[in-house]
């Protein structure tokens, strides 16, 4: 299909799609594209590649990197272009660092204030990533941003203001792309699963002390097999 064929088809879905925008869609694709890894961390994008790849005119793609940028998924480099972003070992490490205290603070917290329906709420969540075919297979385990993401709604349930400004920011979206990267790893995603099922019981019985120490081992777990990873992702 040609591109003016593509954009007016997309033309269209935008009055039935549920107000979503060729921008929200070609923003949502390349987000997922970089999480998984499929535009790696230090990549070159191409506007014009990128436009013929989703189909879209480049004011709906323009929109969607600027989108991108303020995510801090992506980069502009002044005469080279727009690059995704790429972390340092030693900047990763310290944010898993952060992440193993602040989380495990948060599960603490929500054991304390998660209510009974947003407890079944996770046990739902782990129940839709079961059907991951990815998780099946022990290839990978993938989480989609926001409510569908366990950790997210673990921070959202703490009820901190301050931990969910910290953690579902700018810093959220930039660590999704090594969790999912990393998560390839033999043996790491049906362990990782497990982990979650373990720290929502530890919710659901209130035991804060628990959920804390079994986040922060969770957390760890991620980090450790970053450090033994790391070099075969750059």
């Amino acid at each position: 299909m040609s591109e003016p064929a593509v954009v007016a088809l997309l033309n269209a879905e935008d009055v039935a799609g549920g107000g979503l925008t060729r921008a929200d869609r070609v923003f949502a694709a390349i987000q997922d594209a970089i999480v998984k890894g499929e535009l790696k961390p230090g990549s070159k994008m191409s506007e014009a590649d990128l436009a013929a790849r989703y189909g879209v005119s480049r004011g709906p793609l323009r929109e969607a990197l600027r989108r991108l940028e303020g995510r801090k998924l992506i980069t502009r480099i002044p005469h080279v272009g727009v690059r995704v972003i790429s972390l340092s070992f030693t900047e990763l490490i310290e944010i898993y660092q952060v992440r193993e205290e602040l989380e495990g603070m948060a599960a603490r917290l929500a054991a304390t204030h998660m209510s009974p329906e947003q407890v079944q709420g996770l046990r739902h969540l782990l129940q839709l990533h079961e059907q991951q075919a990815e998780l099946q297979e022990g290839r990978a385990y993938f989480q989609n941003e926001g409510d569908f993401d366990f950790h997210y709604r673990i921070v959202q349930g703490s009820g901190n203001g301050v931990l969910m400004q910290m953690l579902c920011g700018e810093l959220y979206h930039r660590v999704r792309l090594y969790r999912y990267q990393f998560s390839v790893t033999e043996g790491r995603p049906h362990k990782a699963f497990q982990e979650h099922h373990h720290i929502i019981e530890a919710i659901a019985a209130g035991d804060g002390e628990m959920a804390e120490i079994l986040m922060q081992r969770h957390i760890g777990a991620a980090r450790r097999n970053i450090e033994e990873h790391f070099s075969d992702l750059t």
